[in-house]
């Protein structure tokens, strides 16, 4: 994470301000900065998202390959992260020095993506025990803004929202074995069921008060942080259901117990709601991108 040399003075102010829920940028403790959010901008992806939240920016391109299932779970595909911290993004990110937030990111998402509880597996699988789509989801940080962790969830979110595998068909041969047809139609392709693909909100402890989405000035003044893995699934017409698929703990200083369920609490609460709000944008940009060449909305220069 970008290290922001703040005074005891400038520490004192966002200290102060947290304990009487406004933040120096308005918001309220439990509130996000405001996002902006492309899909399919990547040609030769399968999937693609960029998302900024405020300075933070982050692309992500998903490629998808035939792959042999893992022997203690024969009916479930696989999903691979690789994260790329560009030296653009942040002066700490130069040489080899945003590796060991790249693997603990990528390490945090694996968690969550493969637990029971979050993303469905057993959709990416083909013949159970021999074939399986294996999802390269590969991520690239251009600029750090903070808060790291649930950006790229989001991004990677979205990318899979709008990923598309090509159909896969089996023909059987004499003697029993069996051989994988590949469509080579560009539109014969299924989409990947995202609903409870996970997300992570971080909670930083600022005081005595927890905070989502923590600036890179107010990730200076935590003295510990908590990342949730959240899935969030549907319970009823409107209701849903949130459950924890990771945890992941930072910083040097202590959580006590009453503080950690708060986080938890403050967690999944946010995680019902930015899930929600990710899915409407992500459908309505999809809606609007599959008008017709005279009906689409055209933005910038270009109207």
């Amino acid at each position: 994470m970008a290290n922001v040399l703040l005074s005891e003075a400038e520490k004192t102010y966002i200290l102060h301000g947290i304990q009487k829920n406004m933040r120096n940028d308005g918001r309220t403790n439990r509130d996000y900065r405001p996002m902006e959010l492309e899909s399919e901008i990547v040609v030769h992806a399968a999937g693609s998202a960029r998302l900024r939240l405020a300075n933070t920016d982050i692309l992500v391109g998903v490629k998808a390959e035939i792959d042999t299932p893992n022997p203690d779970r024969p009916n479930e595909g696989k999903v691979d992260f690789f994260i790329d911290c560009s030296a653009n993004a942040t002066p700490e990110f130069e040489g080899r020095g945003g590796e060991q937030l790249a693997t603990e990111i990528s390490n945090t998402l694996s968690k969550a993506y493969e637990s029971q509880k979050g993303f469905d597996l057993a959709g990416l699988c083909i013949m159970a025990g021999h074939q399986c789509w294996k999802l390269y989801v590969d991520v690239l940080i251009l600029e750090c803004g903070g808060n790291l962790f649930d950006a790229v969830s989001l991004a990677v979110k979205g990318a899979l929202f709008n990923t598309r595998i090509p159909r896969v068909s089996t023909a059987m041969h004499d003697g029993g074995s069996m051989d994988l047809i590949l469509t080579d139609d560009p539109y014969d392709c299924e989409r990947l069921d995202v609903t409870t693909a996970p997300i992570l909100v971080t909670v930083c402890k600022i005081g005595d008060q927890c905070v989502v989405d923590p600036s890179a000035e107010e990730e200076e003044c935590s003295v510990a942080s908590v990342a949730v893995g959240v899935s969030c699934r549907p319970d009823g017409n409107t209701a849903t259901k949130q459950s924890i698929t990771t945890v992941r703990t930072s910083g040097e200083g202590s959580i006590r117990l009453e503080t950690l369920k708060k986080c938890f609490d403050t967690a999944t609460t946010v995680a019902a709601s930015l899930n929600k709000a990710l899915m409407k944008a992500l459908n309505e940009d999809e809606t609007r991108n599959t008008k017709g060449l005279g009906k689409r909305e055209i933005y910038g220069f270009l109207k």
